[in-house]
């Protein structure tokens, strides 16, 4: 019987049997950094690396091979594919923004554990636990909050278990003869969102519910609740999840699904990435593909406030009337030019219909040009589902050109602002459906012309699950994302960012000032903008991977009514607290950094 065979055979046992019991969520320990008497020695970090076979990786910043030589290969490297978020997904020292003015900075770990199996996840997180060390978990570092970097760490990367399956009938382990056979795929840790389209949609013609941006990790987007373009019509991401594997805090290969470990399946489906253990592999949920997919395009200025006022008031009511059901999401942003800009997708509608909802629409705007102005033309179309991630086909995206790079590997136009960005301000809040009530309406809308003076304001509405099907909205409600999403119309964000800045990145003294400078400005307006808003929906709620950094109420805002719970799961899964993120379950027990216990 070889290792995996015995991995296996404990998937099966009751977690809670498994785990010793702990009066807390801090070991009372605390860890230890390079330098630390308590520090592995160089003997034992070989003994590991030799356990690994050679994948153990001493980081270093990611722009040191410039700072040796500017004309070396590496460097070279950089310079030609920054830009790239699948290469900066393929570089253990890399993370997708280089940071967060005033918050966190790109810094890498001491070690990498670059895993290829469960087994050589395993040897990471006894090591760790053994040697009191600081533990990140990275599949490709698509973290607005800096959750997969620390400094003096060891780091878990599962960025090369990318394979994907597809499983016309699966049914999850214990539950046979309880739960009926449904078409899924899964997918390793270091899977992204542009591998499962090409294998699901593009190959088989069938749709899994996954993230908009096609370099996001799928394991990751799962712990965070996960919203994509089609959310309306298919839900949370997580709510697809059917079973994961899950190298817990003692070393030990766990399966977790609605039979076997059913609190930690609950807890992995939104209750924050890097919490629970290290999610090696999941199996989603795969549906029927719509016939169409369609998108709506522009951008309108209106000449004066009174005439922005009357657009936000026509846009507003007519997602209202048209646009607030399971076949529209995506989102619509009102700049502080008094600019409109759409940017919606639609499922299921054909070319036809999609023209005959926003005929009005247009032909409002355009029988008015001395009061707008058509920035970017307007637009609106539907195709056939299948092709929309096909590179050869849709010419929105971007494709990786390096070599040996996956034919299929690319990314959204719409999200290269964002790749390697410093993060100046973010925030978020979801907006109740109440709002769009028509005794409440003006309100809503006068205060997004209000916030939108102060900073351009973005209305995800795919990010809300109001207005999506009865069955969608039940399924989310088995999630542990805050249930202040089931009633939201939209998820609001207010953001901004600038350059990256990873460690060795050369600027220069004048350009580093007006990035400061920039970044002061820039957050202080986020910040009066969103204060607005929360009058709106003072309990509204903000979605855990696109939020605030610096949320004082973070358990309340991220998971609302179910914290509580989730702090029960934290310390039946891991009663130590060996998996720390800042402002995840447990990290109360801890100081900002996760290093040192922090007392009751």
């Amino acid at each position: 019987m070889d290792r995996r065979d015995l991995c296996r055979a404990a998937l099966v046992l009751p977690l809670a049997s498994a785990l010793p019991v702990s009066a807390g969520a801090a070991s009372g320990l605390t860890r230890v950094r390079p330098g630390d008497a308590a520090w592995p020695s160089v003997a034992l970090w070989q003994k590991l690396g030799e356990t690994l076979k050679g994948r153990l990786i001493k980081l270093e910043t990611l722009f040191a091979p410039c700072q040796r030589s500017a004309v070396s290969a590496a460097c070279l490297e950089l310079g030609k594919y920054l830009s790239n978020p699948f290469f900066l997904g393929d570089q253990a020292s890399a993370t997708q923004v280089s940071g967060w003015f005033n918050a966190w900075k790109n810094e890498p770990s001491a070690y990498a554990i670059q895993a290829n199996t469960h087994d050589d996840v395993a040897a990471g997180v006894r090591f760790a636990r053994e040697h009191k060390l600081r533990l990140v978990v990275k599949g490709t570092g698509h973290s607005y909050q800096g959750t997969s970097s620390s400094q003096d760490s060891l780091l878990i990367w599962t960025r090369s278990m990318n394979r994907v399956e597809i499983i016309d009938k699966f049914v999850p382990q214990g539950c046979a003869g309880t739960v009926s056979a449904v078409p899924a795929v899964s997918a390793g840790a270091g899977a992204v969102w542009s591998d499962l389209y090409h294998a699901v949609t593009t190959k088989a013609g069938r749709y899994v519910q996954g993230g908009g941006c096609t370099d996001v990790g799928v394991a990751g987007l799962v712990q965070s609740g996960g919203f994509g373009s089609f959310s309306k019509g298919f839900g949370l991401t997580a709510a697809g999840l059917l079973e994961a594997e899950v190298v817990c805090f003692d070393g030990q290969l766990r399966v977790a699904n609605a039979c076997t470990n059913p609190e930690l399946f609950w807890a992995l489906k939104g209750g924050g990435g890097g919490s629970w253990g290290v999610v090696t592999k999941v199996v989603l949920r795969t549906h029927d593909l719509p016939k169409y997919f369609g998108y709506v395009g522009g951008k309108i200025r209106a000449k004066s406030d009174s005439a922005f006022a009357t657009l936000v008031t026509r846009v507003m009511d007519f997602y209202a009337d048209q646009l607030f059901n399971p076949h529209w999401g995506e989102q619509i942003s009102l700049g502080t030019d008094r600019s409109l800009k759409l940017s919606l997708c639609s499922q299921g509608l054909s070319n036809e219909q999609v023209m005959a909802v926003w005929k009005p629409f247009f032909e409002f705007v355009r029988a008015v040009p001395d009061h707008y102005e058509e920035v970017e033309k307007l637009h609106a179309g539907a195709w056939d589902a299948q092709p929309w991630w096909d590179i050869a086909w849709n010419p929105s995206l971007r494709p990786d050109q390096r070599a040996g790079a996956p034919a299929y590997h690319a990314w959204w136009e719409g999200d290269q602002d964002q790749v390697g960005m410093t993060i100046y301000g973010y925030d978020s809040l979801w907006l109740p459906s109440r709002l769009l009530a028509k005794d409440q309406r003006k309100t809503l809308i006068d205060t997004l012309i209000a916030a939108s003076d102060k900073h351009s304001v973005g209305l995800h509405f795919n990010k809300g699950l109001a207005g999506a099907p009865k069955e969608v909205i039940e399924q989310a409600r088995q999630c542990a994302t805050n249930p202040a999403v089931l009633d939201a119309f939209a998820l609001v964000i207010i953001a901004s960012g600038g350059k990256p800045s990873y460690a060795g990145l050369e600027r220069s003294v004048l350009s580093k000032a007006r990035s400061f400078i920039e970044a002061e400005v820039e957050t202080r307006r986020i910040d009066r903008a969103m204060a607005l808003l929360r009058q709106l929906a003072p309990n509204g709620g903000s979605y855990v991977s696109e939020s605030n950094y610096f949320n004082d109420n973070w358990q309340r805002e991220f998971w609302g009514a179910n914290y509580a719970r989730l702090q029960s799961v934290k310390q039946l899964v891991d009663p130590e607290g060996l998996f720390f993120v800042r402002h995840g379950v447990g990290s109360e027990a801890w100081s900002e950094d996760g290093f040192t216990p922090q007392k009751a």
